[in-house]
């Protein structure tokens, strides 16, 4: 209730209501400034300009909506591509993961082949050396043999040298040397 009665009042307070003397008074500012006011709004309406603003407002209206059309379709283009990136990011992973699954089983494949070379390689040498060494052995027999023979002969030689008579003893050599050939051959 209280405010439908101050509204009474801020209305029942308007400038034309204390305004003193006949507001239709030229000397009275309120109907001046009313006078004015109707003018004004009158020349607006003669140039047209409530229908030109009203043209301006709908062309941009029309323009802001043409705007936001074109907004919308390029966020539309915008979500398609982010979703091919998506899936393109999806399938390099995909792919990524692949290459080094493949790359894993070929590193072992060739570790295994590493270590089968390697095993071989380890067999060819133990048995070159153990040919080698067999080799050795065989020529250090020999070397021995040969060593022994030598000195056998050379003692043989001198306990003879000092037995016997000079063709005695150049006939026993030569018989010694016969049956060494023939034993080391």
């Amino acid at each position: 209730m209280m405010r439908k009665l101050s509204l009474l009042l801020v209305l029942a307070a308007t400038p034309a209501a204390a305004a003193s003397g006949p507001f239709l008074s030229l000397h009275n500012t309120d109907f001046i400034v009313t006078l004015a006011f109707l003018v004004f709004i009158g020349i607006l309406v003669y140039f047209k300009v409530p229908g030109a603003i009203g043209g301006l407002l709908d062309k941009r209206a029309a323009t802001i909506k043409a705007e936001l059309e074109e907004a919308r379709a390029l966020r539309e283009e915008a979500q398609t591509i982010l979703a091919s990136y998506e899936r393109k990011q999806k399938e390099m992973i995909a792919q990524s993961e692949m290459i080094v699954a493949s790359a894993r089983k070929e590193a072992m494949a060739a570790a295994e082949k590493a270590k089968d070379d390697l095993k071989v390689s380890i067999q060819r040498r133990l048995k070159a050396a153990e040919e080698q060494i067999a080799s050795a052995e065989k020529s250090a027999v020999k070397e021995v043999r040969d060593r022994a023979v030598v000195v056998a002969v050379a003692a043989a030689a001198e306990v003879i040298a000092k037995s016997m008579q000079q063709a005695d003893q150049a006939a026993l050599i030569d018989a010694a040397i016969g049956e060494v050939e023939t034993r080391l051959h």
